[in-house]
């Protein structure tokens, strides 16, 4: 004897129900995308914040890197370099010829670095010993308060208070 099947006459929305569905329904995309907004206004300023402060290292630690290549210079030259010679001369030979036969250099590996901000650095022999060297910080203009407050070793106060760089 042969068994007759039994056909039950189902619904079509059933059969839909009984398949397994692939990939993702736009509500919940939408609030996966409202999670990463949340995140990312949560935390992205945060990194900001901490992109400013590691610049402000990055100078610091720039001005000491180039204040002793100008100190192992003065040891080699006898003196810093002049206003006009500037921070060049930490890569390129001296014009005058005594001075370049007891030049050592170069004296950096590569050029004169910009500050983080672009800026070049502002340098100025003050003495035989003393000199200045800083940046002007992140709003490249003298003076300032935090990020923005000039970097380094700075002239002595009178100077940077009539705005007059030597």
């Amino acid at each position: 004897m042969t068994r007759a099947r039994s056909i039950s006459l189902t619904h079509p929305n059933q059969m839909r129900k009984k398949r397994p569905t692939a990939g993702f329904t736009l509500l919940e995309m939408l609030v996966v995308l409202v999670i990463i907004g949340l995140l990312a206004g949560l935390v992205g300023p945060q990194l900001l914040g901490r992109v400013d402060v590691s610049k402000v290292t990055a100078a610091e630690t720039q001005v000491k890197m180039l204040k002793a290549a100008i100190e192992t210079m003065r040891l080699d030259i006898g003196r810093f370099p002049t206003q006009e010679e500037g921070l060049n001369l930490l890569v390129n030979p001296p014009e005058d010829e005594k001075i370049a036969r007891r030049w050592r250099g170069p004296y950096l590996a590569e050029n004169v670095p910009l500050d983080p901000w672009n800026t070049p650095y502002v340098y100025a022999p003050l003495t035989a010993t003393k000199m200045i060297l800083y940046s002007y910080g992140a709003d490249s203009e003298p003076g300032g308060e935090g990020i923005n407050a000039d970097i380094g070793l700075l002239p002595p106060a009178d100077t940077r208070t009539s705005g007059t760089t030597p």
